[in-house]
């Protein structure tokens, strides 16, 4: 599966390493392309997953699209055992990534 930002893959990788959750795709952090995401100061903790890091995008012509990515570096233990594998560091993409098969 791919995640696509316009017409740039960001993130690439087969749907068996890929975790859905909540009707979003997390792209195991190795997949995302070197240079593309940058960290972002935007906080948020969700109830049930933890403390979440968000990503802002650089496109091709330098514009910065703010926070179209998180992802839990440490989830709760219990959000993995909800999700039944660990998506630690896992990415997933908000609605200007379109992901695709």
């Amino acid at each position: 599966m791919r995640a696509v930002l316009g017409d740039v893959v960001i993130a690439e990788a087969p749907r068996e390493d890929l975790v859905s959750i909540e009707g979003n795709w997390y792209f195991p952090a190795s997949s995302v392309t070197p240079g593309i995401l940058e960290s972002s100061p935007t906080p948020y903790t969700c109830p049930w997953k933890g403390v979440c890091q968000y990503w802002s995008a650089r496109t091709p012509d330098g514009e910065l699209l703010e926070d179209v990515a998180w992802s839990y570096p440490e989830p709760y233990p219990s959000a993995i055992e909800k999700v039944g594998t660990d998506f630690s560091g896992h990415v997933a993409f908000w609605r200007d990534v379109r992901v695709v098969d």
